[in-house]
Formats: C-alpha cells, structure tokens, sequence
C-alpha cells in the first residue's frame, strides 16, 4: 500500500503551545471549526506525532518546553513541516529576552513557515499550511531514504562504537 498517495491528500497537523497566551491557539482551532473548515481539504489535528506530517507551534520556547519540542519534532517522520504562528513563536514577541525564555522556536528546531501576527488571523494561518503543504510536497520528492546497513548482522543489542565502524566506515577517532 503506498501511503505517499494518502498522505499527500489529507496532511495531518501536530499542534504544540510551548507557553504562549493561547491567543494563537484559539485562532488556530477557528482555522478548524465551520466557519473556515481546514478539514474539508482533509487536514486534520492529530496529537500523535507519529502520524502527523506538519508541525504547529505557537508561543516562545520556555526552558521548560525546550526538551518535549525537541522530542516531538524528532518523532514525526520524515519529511516534516514546521509552521510558527504569531509574534512569539517567531522572535519570542513581549517575552523575548526573558529569563525563562529561549525566543523564537528557530532558535530549537527548524522552520519552514512564519506566520506573524499577535494573535495571528485564521486567513494568515490558513495561508501558512498552504505554504507548508507546498514545501511539503516538494520535500517528499527531494526525500532520500537513509541508508539501511546490509553488513550487520547482529542478534544482540548493538554497540554503538560497532555500529559505526561497521555501517558507516568510521574509525575511533576520526
């Protein structure tokens, strides 16, 4: 079953508020609901991020939040897209430069689309997974699978040491 056909047709979305004043947030569940309906196009928000192809982040990255961005942007499969909506999450906005703040979410993960605004409007949103879905399907046909090793052939857990100089040819050192 080829999944790239499925999903280049409904594009799943992630959603994560890294500590914002939920501004954002409320217009991004208006991009949802009836009155601007992303999910006639198939979009839909998902909270796993295993299924989900285009990230959505919203607030300035908090020390605290730093780590589960992180984690979540490396769960998603590859290809992803990475959208910041409003002011904070693209330069920190009023939080910028405070003690608990890292600013903008480019400064912990990359960003594929800014949309600005404090709060950002649901048409501006909607342009930006426009332009995400853009980029998106222009890096699913860039994609390169990474590389499997046929060399190894091991029954019992890997030593990471092993597998490098076995997989990839590199030596202790170099």
């Amino acid at each position: 079953m080829d999944l790239k056909k499925f999903r280049s047709k409904s594009p799943w979305l992630l959603h994560y508020n890294t500590g914002s004043c939920n501004g954002c947030d409320i217009e991004i569940l208006a991009c949802l609901a009836p009155k601007y309906d992303l999910e006639r196009f198939g979009i839909l928000n998902r909270g796993n991020p295993k299924q989900s192809d285009v990230l959505i982040v919203t607030g300035p990255v908090t020390k605290r939040a730093r780590e589960r961005l992180i984690r979540l942007y490396l769960e998603m499969p590859e290809p992803k897209v990475v959208v910041a909506v409003g002011a904070c999450a693209c330069t920190g906005g009023v939080f910028r430069h405070m003690y608990n703040v890292l600013n903008g979410v480019d400064k912990v993960i990359p960003v594929d689309v800014y949309v600005p605004g404090c709060a950002a409007r649901p048409e501006a949103i909607i342009d930006g997974v426009v332009k995400a879905l853009e980029i998106l399907e222009r890096k699913r046909k860039d994609f390169v699978p990474p590389k499997v090793c046929k060399n190894l052939e091991v029954k019992e857990p890997v030593n990471r040491k092993f597998f490098l100089e076995k997989c990839l040819g590199v030596k202790n050192g170099s």
